[in-house]
């Protein structure tokens, strides 16, 4: 009886030691836009921790940080061609290869904040939609985290639409662009890493970067003393989006993990943005940095201008078809008439 125990027992540690050994890597290299020094990038990295530790060491990530590797908008190519293995910026970058992209990111004005563009993505098919464009692309979507509002940093007031007239600024590329354009003003498309320079000699009146508390990470305020609270013009989703090929060579429980842990990042960056850009609000007024909050007649007329950009920049199936589930779902909420 005892060595049939024992037999029992050295065939039950075989059977785990197969098991162990047969546990696989996943090894990822991933590049976000965001600094450590700012929040979001603080977020990143605790992304990261989580996905290693949930996976108890088999997840392993090199992170590279305010895009030191490629720049910002290569990085979606430079995980589709091998470079690095994720992309952890964000769709609206990636316009110039379809505008239907434009609309996987920041809908600009459409939603009022990010539990609402969640919504979209749990609740209304988003998440599928936003895959299946990526798919064509080399890519799979992993998930989105939604900082909130973002606000401009100027060098002179931002009191209004009016003020936009003559305005330089750096503006990411897609919408944005055009709706500030047809507003008067002057976009320059620039990475982030450039910002506080071209503010710094001139070279920009100001820039639609992030939202309160990560302008003051980039230093923004040490040089614009204007900016506007709360935010309004645009809410981008910073995206996690893995190539095909590395996502569907992961074991299954590794690609729940990393989803699961995305969606944790989003509730997380949501919640620590609204409270940290209201205590940054009091203290930017207090030293000195105006804040302006726009009139409903002002927001009436830059969501116009949104509308307009909305249909103008919509111009291939996949745009069409992704604005139309944007809209429906504003629609179905009463959001939007």
């Amino acid at each position: 009886m005892k060595i049939v125990k024992t037999a029992a027992i050295a065939a039950v540690a075989t059977t785990m030691a197969a098991g162990f050994a047969m546990a696989q890597t996943t090894k990822l290299r991933i590049q976000t836009h965001f600094s450590q020094e700012t929040l979001s990038g603080q977020l990143a990295e605790k992304y990261i921790n989580d996905i290693q530790e949930m996976s108890n060491g088999e997840i392993e990530v090199e992170m590279f940080y305010a895009s030191s590797v490629v720049k910002s908008a290569e990085t979606f190519d430079a995980a589709a061609t091998g470079i690095l293995d994720c992309d952890m910026t964000g769709g609206a970058y990636q316009t110039g290869k379809n505008p239907a992209f434009q609309f996987t990111g920041d809908l600009m004005g459409g939603y009022s904040n990010p539990y609402q563009q969640m919504a979209w993505l749990l609740h209304g098919d988003g998440r599928a939609a936003i895959d299946k464009l990526y798919k064509q692309h080399n890519m799979s979507f992993v998930g989105w985290w939604i900082p909130g509002p973002e606000s401009l940093s100027s060098t002179r007031p931002i009191r209004g639409v009016e003020d936009f007239k003559d305005w330089k600024f750096r503006s990411p590329p897609g919408l944005a662009t055009k709706v500030f354009a047809n507003l008067g003003a002057s976009p320059i498309v620039m990475d982030f890493n450039e910002i506080f320079t071209a503010l710094e000699t001139g070279i920009i009146d100001g820039a639609d970067a992030a939202n309160l508390t990560n302008n003051i990470g980039l230093g923004l305020y040490d040089i614009a003393k204007h900016t506007n609270y709360p935010g309004f013009h645009s809410m981008p989703a910073d995206h996690l989006a893995c190539r095909t090929d590395v996502w569907e060579a992961m074991p299954a429980h590794h690609r729940k993990i990393m989803e699961v842990a995305m969606d944790s990042l989003a509730l997380h960056n949501a919640t620590i943005n609204e409270v940290k850009n209201a205590q940054n609000a009091v203290e930017l007024k207090a030293k000195g940095v105006n804040l302006y909050e726009w009139s409903p007649e002002e927001l009436g007329k830059f969501r116009t201008a949104v509308k307009a950009g909305w249909e103008e920049f919509a111009t291939t199936p996949e745009a069409q078809e992704l604005l139309q589930s944007h809209v429906d779902f504003l629609i179905g909420i009463g959001a939007m008439q």
